[in-house]
């Protein structure tokens, strides 16, 4: 490629907030549940490019095709890869693109197509690195790209709004399960590849109350690690969703002894946890089943397949709820 930028181009990147920026000089926009992506395009040629630094086009040969589609001939966005079924975006069909087998692909890429969503453009279509203007600058140019190249689904413009109340709007709806969080940039900064300066992002946090199916030992034998979780289903099944280790010292005092008193197979009576992993000792891997007498409020982000995509935070004890009570609705 002749392009000012080199694949691979390392993405700017954001610090993780509690609270989205107040005052002025910052652009918010929606962060998306997707795939991060740079996108390059030099005539005949789309290479795409994960967070990473991996080439994602034989996973997206739809995207490949519809960036190639498009007017401009040579152009270097940043944005991020979705996949929508049912009016909703799908994390799970995302994963399963990340396959080796090219059959398998093109057989998920005719159930479901994937779209490309644009947030910034670092080399526009006449060849003009970008980044080093700053984001006040970039947008307009971003907005003008897309206004005269972008048709149809397949590759989008991601809104932006200079208004908080918007901002926390977006973070507090989540759209409707579509976003991850809010980003904040900063209007007087370039993009500063691989940098984390002047961006942040806010994930949205959202909590449930799950029956404490089971637990797990600590590796270093120190009392318990981690808490199984679970919930009810239709049919009456305590389904495991995920787990909850984020306990502190002050909470883990005497809770060992406590969940012991409780054990009492089979913890779980719909799915169950997994067995162990590379990383886990003789003690760490077995997990020890509970009656389902406890539960516990946990915050979580993201939800994967019925399960928590990754581990929850823990909120609090909820010896006011019953564990009957604790059902997969909470996820919906």
């Amino acid at each position: 490629m002749s392009l000012p930028l080199a694949f691979p181009f390392q993405p700017m990147e954001a610090e993780t907030a509690d609270a989205l920026p107040i005052g002025v000089g910052w652009q918010f926009e929606p962060k998306w549940d997707g795939f991060r992506c740079i996108a390059f395009r030099d005539g005949d040629t789309v290479r795409l490019q994960s967070k990473a630094g991996k080439s994602l086009g034989r996973y997206f040969p739809d995207v490949v095709e519809a960036l190639g589609a498009l007017g401009a001939k040579r152009f270097v966005v940043d944005g991020e890869i979705v996949i929508p079924v049912d009016g909703r975006l799908s994390f799970d069909e995302l994963l399963l693109r990340v396959h080796p087998a090219a059959s398998r692909v093109r057989t998920l890429v005719e159930a479901h197509r994937a779209r490309f969503v644009l947030f910034d453009l670092l080399v526009d279509e006449r060849g003009r690195s970008l980044v080093e203007l700053p984001l006040e600058d970039r947008r307009p140019r971003l907005e003008t790209f897309a206004k005269k190249y972008l048709q149809g689904k397949s590759v989008v413009l991601s809104p932006a709004t200079r208004r908080l109340v918007t901002a926390r709007a977006w973070l507090a709806g989540g759209g409707g399960g579509d976003l991850d969080g809010v980003v904040a940039k900063r209007l007087d900064r370039p993009y500063r590849s691989g940098e984390r300066d002047g961006m942040l992002k806010v994930k949205r946090q959202r909590t449930a109350d799950c029956v404490v199916g089971g637990f797990r030992y600590a590796s270093n034998g120190g009392g318990v690690g981690s808490l199984l979780l679970g919930l009810y289903d239709d049919e009456g099944l305590l389904n495991h969703v995920g787990f909850c280790s984020s306990l502190s010292a002050e909470e883990r005092v005497g809770l060992t002894a406590r969940l012991e008193r409780l054990r009492k197979p089979p913890g779980f009576s719909g799915k169950a946890p997994g067995g162990p992993s590379r990383w886990s000792t003789e003690r760490s891997a077995k997990w020890e089943p509970l009656a389902p007498k406890l539960v516990v409020e946990v915050g979580y982000d993201h939800v994967s397949g019925g399960r928590f995509r990754h581990g929850t935070s823990f909120v609090r004890w909820r010896p006011d709820k019953a564990p009957a009570q604790c059902r997969t609705e909470q996820l919906k």
